[in-house]
C-alpha cells in the first residue's frame, strides 16, 4: 500500500486546512470527486499535468486510512 503521508499535507494556511497533495493546491476531496464523477486516472492527469498516479492512489489510500479509524472509532 502506498504511504500517502508521502503525498498528502494538512496546513492550514492552504485551502482553509484541507488534505491537499503536496506541492499543489489540489485537495484529496477534489481527487476524489473526480474519480467518483467517472475521471479516469489518466484523464485526471491531462487535466492536471502537476499530478502523478502515485499521488492519485494516494488520495485513494488516504480515505481508506480515514474510513478505516472511523470504524475503529464507532
Amino acid at each position: 500500500m502506498i504511504d500517502y503521508k508521502q503525498y498528502i499535507a494538512i496546513n492550514s494556511q492552504v485551502r482553509f486546512g484541507k488534505p491537499t497533495i503536496i506541492g499543489t493546491r489540489i485537495t484529496v476531496f477534489d481527487v476524489l470527486n473526480w474519480l467518483a464523477n467517472g475521471m479516469t486516472t489518466n484523464e485526471i492527469i491531462e487535466d492536471f499535468p502537476e499530478l502523478n498516479e502515485n499521488q492519485i492512489k494516494a488520495c485513494l489510500a488516504y480515505a481508506a486510512d480515514r474510513e478505516h479509524k472511523i470504524q475503529i472509532a464507532s
